[in-house]
């Protein structure tokens, strides 16, 4: 599990205006001193662990709709990616904060694409579990080991699992190409996409070889094997592992980044985001909250007295 090189802790910045709202003035304060700008940039890296390969700078202030404060963009540069911040600064310039705007005008789980995917459990259960996943990530193997076949086996007609493509590339070299391979399966067959799922969660050993060039012929074979025992159509199939298209994987890789995930394996329940490997007896706790949320009992092993 790894996460990404930029994670900024969130500081919920609460303005309470005594005896009410007065109209104050919007202009900001001026531009910033070398002096205060370099102790903004020296405060962010130090208190959110930036790596020194990562460029940070600041925008000029703009005024801001919370009195007392005008408005900082904080840009965080690695190679060709860029992530912005936005930050408030005293009109004094002596204290920084962070303020985040939260949209909830949209359910998370709308906001994840889930056509086409192959899924377990359910069709039509009111509790669906979405997972990006990276099929060389070892914390993502421990995970999809929870969720089946015990956790499927209990809640599989009250829930349905889909998977999502997340491939941490700078760490990770042969999970993008997993991905690939499994979305070719996925494309004619969707037992044949868990298989391979199962398979490869279970055996990285087998799978890594001695290195990414060997991983990419052992992963070609069993989705080749996999297309063989569920009698797909084989050119299809060898016309999709060669092609090797990364654009449906990126797609899924993009949608996650806005969604604010940052690690794998990471799974939204009905909305709700977990992180990390759960163990199974918070799994179930957590599936039991969901089903109660939607009305629907536990199973009968997992329900209290």
């Amino acid at each position: 599990m790894r996460k990404n090189l930029i994670c900024l802790n969130v500081f919920l910045f609460l303005i309470l205006a005594a005896g009410g709202c007065k109209a104050q003035s919007t202009a900001a304060s001026g531009a910033l001193s070398p002096d205060v700008s370099h102790r903004i940039q020296t405060e962010i890296r130090s208190r959110y662990s930036v790596p020194q390969q990562v460029d940070i700078s600041v925008s000029a202030p703009e005024s801001s709709d919370v009195p007392g404060y005008d408005k900082l963009i904080v840009t965080f540069t690695h190679d060709t990616k860029k992530n912005t911040f936005d930050f408030l600064i005293s009109k004094d310039r002596k204290t920084l904060a962070r303020l985040e705007k939260i949209d909830i005008s949209q359910d998370v789980m709308s906001k994840i694409d889930v056509k086409g995917r192959p899924v377990r459990g359910n069709q039509n259960a009111k509790v669906t579990i979405v997972n990006y996943d990276d099929f060389q990530c070892p914390f993502c193997a421990r995970m999809h080991a929870t969720l089946f076949p015990d956790l499927i086996n209990a809640y599989g007609s009250k829930v349905k699992i889909i998977y999502k493509d997340y491939p941490l590339r700078e760490i990770h070299p042969w999970a993008m190409h997993a991905a690939i391979d499994a979305n070719c399966l996925a494309d004619q067959n969707g037992d044949a996409y868990w298989d391979f799922a199962d398979y490869i969660h279970a055996n990285h050993k087998a799978i890594a070889g001695k290195n990414p060039s060997e991983a990419f012929v052992n992963l070609d074979k069993a989705a080749l094997d996999q297309g063989e025992k569920h009698h797909l159509d084989t050119q299809k199939l060898n016309a999709c592992v060669k092609k090797s298209d990364e654009s449906a994987v990126r797609a899924s890789m993009a949608e996650a980044d806005k969604l604010g995930v940052d690690s794998t394996p990471t799974l939204f329940i009905n909305g709700e985001k977990i992180s990390g490997a759960v163990p199974e007896e918070e799994m179930r706790a957590i599936l039991d909250r969901a089903l109660s949320d939607v009305g629907e009992k536990a199973p009968a092993a997992n329900a209290k007295n």
